[in-house]
């Protein structure tokens, strides 16, 4: 008879070993990947929202539209949107920060309603798909848009701007919009006459984020300041960074980076 032949356990398990190192080794190639997918397809719904922001301005006399999400013919302290719809109106729940969410059906019908809605009409455009589940908004115009304009800005000609013509010094160089991963009210917020943060460094799609600019082109921002990694990283919802300073070199260049780039320019004499 003949003998019947198998593996040995010894077989089995350098096997198992081998396989085990392979994946190893593919696991962060695949998930790295996936993220740089994910990173070019948010790129892309930035770049079609900023398309949209650029035509809507074309067909408006040059006015920007109404960067305040969800402040529709309103006049505030903090910005005079009369007879401007808000390029989406209301997404987030009274709870936002504490993780409540608005009914998604309530979102979608407010993203309709915005003024930019005619531009692009496909409501998966208007959030990252590595986003908050279940939110349908996950970025923000910024502050400067023709979005929030308080009184330490309001006489600084070309921070805040209400027509294109009136952006300085280059529009390759001033934000439109950036990737939050999340609902919030309103904008973006970025102080300009304080060296400290306001609303947190979004850190997306690794160690940075995704932003649009006033030229038309898209943009993937990597965070340099390990302090400002963190920063980010504190809180999954709400802001834990308004009023931080930041403790590195390379922290104090992220922060006047987005100053800069949301304003046109510092307000205060740095000290780093």
């Amino acid at each position: 008879m003949r003998g019947k032949h198998g593996f040995t356990l010894i077989e089995l398990l350098v096997v198992i070993a081998v396989i085990a190192i392979l994946m190893a080794i593919l696991m962060p190639a695949l998930h790295r990947a996936r993220e740089q997918g994910q990173r070019a397809a948010c790129l892309s719904n930035l770049k079609q929202l900023t398309l949209a922001w650029t035509m809507y301005a074309d067909e408006n006399d040059d006015k920007i539209v109404n960067g305040a999400a969800g402040y529709s013919n309103q006049n505030l302290s903090w910005g005079n949107h009369l007879n401007e719809t808000a390029w989406v109106e209301r997404c987030w729940a009274t709870d936002y920060g504490s993780g409540g969410q608005m009914p998604v059906e309530d979102q979608k019908v407010a993203i309709k309603a915005g003024a930019l809605w005619p531009y692009v009409k496909q409501i998966n455009l208007y959030s990252c798909p590595t986003g908050v589940r279940g939110e349908m908004l996950t970025y923000a115009i910024m502050f400067s848009m023709n979005a929030v304009c308080y009184d330490w800005i309001k006489n600084v000609k070309g921070a805040h701007v209400k027509k294109r013509v009136e952006i300085r010094p280059n529009p390759a160089q001033r934000l439109v919009y950036i990737d939050e991963g999340w609902v919030t009210p309103d904008a973006f917020a970025v102080n300009y006459v304080q060296q400290i943060w306001w609303d947190d460094p979004p850190v997306r799609h690794g160690d940075g984020t995704n932003v649009s600019l006033a030229d038309g082109h898209c943009e993937y921002k990597k965070w340099m300041g390990t302090d400002t990694v963190k920063l980010g990283r504190a809180r999954v919802r709400g802001h834990a960074g308004s009023g931080a300073v930041p403790s590195t070199d390379a922290g104090y260049e992220d922060l006047q980076w987005l100053q800069r780039g949301c304003w046109g320019r510092l307000g205060y004499t740095p000290s780093r």
